[in-house]
């Protein structure tokens, strides 16, 4: 399926599944899409999640120690499409939970579960033949991290690799908020442009969007703002059982 952001800037938000439980999970994404998120995406919980900073990995942790697995992430994934069937969903995850429930497996897992795309945090353009292979065959869009440090040659292959769209990271370094935005970000985006315009494929812009001044300057350069860690923050200091209204409340207030 095609991963279409209804508003300009597109809005994407991140959740690390099972943190605080699965059922919250779902609960919090349909409070999201239902305030004006485009796209979730579904983060895998991992034991060794390297690209995330402390509030990530404090979610993973807690999630990987309920019990949490790939598996359960596709059944929120399979309850958030029944629910919300016009709702962008990316499953979200390191290699390493794909590559043991296999990848070919996955991919047709993840399509029966009705998501649309999937980033791996860890699979580089260069070596994700296979990958590519079983996502084409489950007809779902491979998204792609592209960063400040990539050469133009790097970024025109990840541009053509990926599909629905591709993921900027504003800086180099792990996920995390941050009072303003990386002044690399929009050089990085205009770079990609040239190679995404003709493939008509969106640039979403993450890591360190916290606000909605944020959200504001990133769409006068990108189609899209990712809101990870502060989402996750915010779910981490609510009660369970007011998580869903106050993810609900912040993404309202993104959209302005």
């Amino acid at each position: 399926m095609p991963i279409n952001f209804k508003q300009k800037p597109g809005l994407v938000a991140y959740l690390t599944a099972g943190d605080p439980g699965l059922a919250a999970t779902r609960d919090i994404a349909l409070a999201a899409i239902d305030n004006g998120a485009d796209v979730i995406e579904l983060g895998v919980p991992f034991s060794d999640p390297l690209a995330d900073g402390p509030v990530i990995q404090r979610a993973s942790e807690r999630a990987v120690a309920r019990g949490v697995r790939l598996a359960d992430v596709l059944g929120v994934a399979r309850e958030l499409r029944k629910a919300r069937p016009q709702c962008g969903i990316v499953m979200f995850s390191y290699l390493n939970p794909v590559v043991r429930m296999g990848v070919s497996q996955f991919c047709a897992a993840a399509k029966d579960a009705g998501a649309d795309g999937v980033l791996l945090t860890d699979m580089i353009v260069e070596e994700a033949g296979e990958y590519l292979a079983a996502m084409k065959d489950n007809d779902l869009a491979p998204v792609f991290l592209a960063a400040p440090t990539s050469p133009d040659a790097r970024l025109k292959a990840i541009a053509e690799s990926s599909k629905g769209f591709v993921y900027a990271i504003s800086r180099v370094g792990i996920t995390g908020t941050r009072q303003k935005l990386a002044d690399d970000a929009e050089a990085l985006v205009r770079r990609l442009r040239a190679f995404t315009k003709p493939l008509g494929l969106p640039i979403a812009l993450g890591f360190g969007i916290s606000n909605a001044d944020h959200v504001k300057t990133v769409g006068q350069f990108a189609d899209a703002a990712v809101i990870g860690s502060a989402l996750v923050a915010l779910i981490e200091k609510s009660e369970p059982a007011e998580a869903p209204a106050a993810v609900g409340k912040f993404i309202a207030e993104l959209r302005g």
